[in-house]
């Protein structure tokens, strides 16, 4: 008896179909620009609100000055400084807290005073104190600080009890339980965290930067296009910040991917077909 033939059919990986969002980026930052446009034609003056060719324009010839990439590279560095000072303290703070209820109660006076003290009141306090040169890097520190704790103490109590109590059953060390239960629980609020920290971060050095107005700094070159009435000079420095918040974030993303650890997580793991 002849044996029956089974065609077996071997099925294509499946792909995932492409959901459009780049399109539709580009068409909200073409709404954006649109409605820019007919604000600055409404306004009817580029003295008081220019439109986007303007503002484009002036950001052109700004560029290849010295003053530019100057002010760029000075608030560049206050931000990585108060990333860099605020981050590992927040994260630390916030372990401290979150894991001993004394410490949560300890730190929770400090939380409260930072949040509710004016984000102006500490840059006119700080700059009596340290000077228009750390005034910045203080202040991003004093905001992002109680982000990176909160964000951090958010995710220790996310950890699943369950598997608290499974680890506790079995003979796992406390590296172990560290390693394979806190950390990746901790992983992903942290990097959140961080994201949201670094556009925070910008605001916060560039808002000091125009009240106190150190040497070289982005918020110096606002307040003095702002003071001269050359509006669509201060749009143009309002619109390299944006750009410059948009890069680090990008390349933040970016390196993150590039780390084997990190890479895992979302929003910084590779989409997978």
């Amino acid at each position: 008896m002849a044996a029956k033939r089974q065609s077996v059919r071997v099925r294509s990986p499946k792909r995932t179909a492409p959901d459009g969002s780049v399109v539709w980026f580009w068409l909200g930052m073409a709404v954006l620009f649109l409605c820019w446009e007919l604000g600055s034609r409404i306004g009817g003056s580029d003295l008081i609100f220019p439109g986007p060719r303007v503002v484009v324009k002036r950001f052109i010839l700004l560029m290849p000055q010295g003053n530019f990439l100057q002010s760029l590279g000075h608030s560049l560095a206050r931000v990585i400084l108060g990333i860099g000072i605020s981050v590992p303290l927040g994260v630390g703070v916030g372990i401290a807290a979150g894991v001993d209820k004394r410490g949560g109660a300890f730190f929770r006076p400090l939380f409260s005073i930072i949040a509710a003290t004016p984000v102006m009141s500490v840059i006119l306090i700080a700059f009596l104190i340290l000077g228009a040169e750390q005034t910045p890097v203080f202040t991003a520190f004093l905001m992002v600080f109680p982000v990176m704790a909160a964000t951090t103490m958010e995710g220790l109590r996310s950890v699943d009890p369950r598997l608290q109590e499974l680890f506790s059953i079995y003979p796992v060390s406390r590296g172990g339980e560290i390693r394979y239960l806190y950390i990746p629980t901790l992983v992903p609020f942290i990097l959140g965290g961080l994201r949201s920290s670094l556009s925070l971060c910008w605001k916060v050095v560039v808002a000091a930067e125009v009240l106190v107005q150190p040497f070289q700094a982005i918020g110096t070159r606002m307040q003095m296009a702002k003071a001269q009435l050359e509006t669509p000079e201060l749009f143009a420095w309002t619109l390299a910040t944006v750009i410059a918040a948009a890069l680090s974030q990008g390349l933040l993303t970016l390196i993150l991917r590039r780390v084997p650890y990190f890479s895992v997580y979302p929003p910084y793991s590779e989409k997978r077909p």
